[in-house]
Parts: structure tokens; sequence; C-alpha cells
């Protein structure tokens, strides 16, 4: 099984995982370690594939698995507040030990924060509906510990010269914020530009005060090693994973 082990500077108390494409059960065009059941995978393949995750990462508890929306909700977890159902949510945040949060992503930006004293995490799926609409910003609000003393990590998504929008995307976040243009170059197509969610993201984090962010650097669309909803479509879904001690 391939898993990643993201480079930044987490507290000993915190750990963080990227799952990639590789190591599960799953057939093609779901081949091999999709991990969302929504996406139209047989059902057993998926839970073998978690069930897979979660020996090879030794990990304390079963993931908290989201039914991702593109919105900003935000669930709080605790042992007394894990649904029976996915809850329908774009990001997680805890401040309690042994629970692992998990969002799950095929070009969409996986973000994870946890605060330096090693007492608070959190994930987040962003997208670009869900960015432009502040998923960062409300994920962030749940913290007790200031911006600048929370880290953040930008996991594999698509780049920029991959992700090809239109004139409302642009208009959207460049209204929002005038230096969202620096995000953004003009496609070869007329009225369509190049989208970096990467820069569009540290944007953001820079503008709540998150001084630390790692990562960015991991192109899903580009790079075989992951699942790609623009590159093939079915795909599956790969997760990025945080919990601590």
């Amino acid at each position: 099984m391939t898993i990643l082990r993201p480079a930044w500077l987490l507290p000993s108390s915190i750990h963080s995982a990227q799952t990639t494409r590789f190591g599960g059960i799953s057939l093609a065009p779901y081949a091999e370690l999709n991990l969302a059941t929504h996406v139209g995978d047989t059902p057993a393949h998926v839970q073998e594939n978690r069930r897979l995750v979660c020996e090879h990462l030794a990990l304390p508890s079963e993931p908290l698995w989201l039914e991702q929306v593109h919105g900003i909700s935000v669930h709080r977890a605790t042992p007394e507040n894990t649904p029976t159902q996915p809850p329908r949510a774009d990001a997680a945040y805890t401040d309690q030990p042994g629970m692992v949060l998990a969002v799950l992503t095929a070009d969409c930006l996986p973000v994870l924060f946890a605060s330096r004293d090693g007492a608070e995490i959190a994930a987040a799926h962003a997208g670009w509906r869900g960015l432009h609409a502040g998923v960062l910003e409300a994920t962030l609000t749940h913290f007790r510990s200031p911006p600048s003393d929370i880290l953040a990590w930008f996991g594999p998504a698509i780049s920029q010269a991959a992700f090809e929008v239109g004139g409302d995307v642009y208009q959207a976040f460049t209204e929002h914020d005038p230096a969202a243009t620096s995000a953004f170059t003009p496609s070869t197509r007329r009225g369509h530009w190049q989208a970096d969610l990467y820069q569009l993201a540290r944007l953001r984090c820079h503008a709540a005060g998150i001084q630390s962010i790692h990562g960015g650097e991991l192109c899903s669309f580009n790079d075989p090693r992951f699942f790609s909803y623009r590159r093939e479509t079915p795909t599956g879904r790969m997760a990025s994973l945080i919990w601590r001690d």
C-alpha cells in the first residue's frame, strides 16, 4: 500500500497521512484504493479498502467520513458526536484524542490544520466553490488557538496548468479579493482562465492569520499516483487524514 506522510512541522502527538490510488482491491475505473462510497464502486470493496487503511496506519479509530457537498459546514467531532451516518459537512474539527478526521478528494484541495500545542486538529475539503464560500475560514473559527499558532498542510489537488475555469469563477474570487488575480492566468480559450487552487487557499489562509503553510506541490491531475475527476470520470477518491494521540 502506498501512503504518503506529509512533511510539516507537527507536534509529536499529531499524525497525518495521504492515501494514493495504490494498495486496495477496487477494480477499474476505481482501481485500486478507492475510499468513497458515493462514486459507484462496489460497497464491499470500499469497506475493505477502508479497513486496509486503518490497519496499515494503525489508526486509533475508524475515520470520521463526511458527506461532502462543496459547502462550509464543519462537524465538531467528539466521542459523543459520532453519528451512524456520515455527517453532511465539508470539514471536521476535534480537540479530542483518538478521533481520526478525513476528507476525500480527486482534484479538490484537501487542507489539514493542527495547533502548535497539539491539542486541536481539523480537515477541510476545499473545491473552488467551498473555497470561495469560506470553508477554510469556517473551519478556523472552531480553534481556540490563535491563527498564528495554527499549522496548515495542502494535499494533492489539480494544478493551475490543468485547471481551466470560466470567467464566472475568476469574477467571483477577484470581486471578493482583488489580490486573487495573482491566482489566475489567461487560458488559450477566450474568456477562460487557469486557476491556482493552492494560491487561492494561501490567500485565504494568510488573510485569516495563518503563517505556517506546507505542501501544495502535488498535482492530482498529472501525477498517476492520485485519482483525478478531470482526468478520468468515473474515478475513485483518496483520503487526507489527521489524528492525535
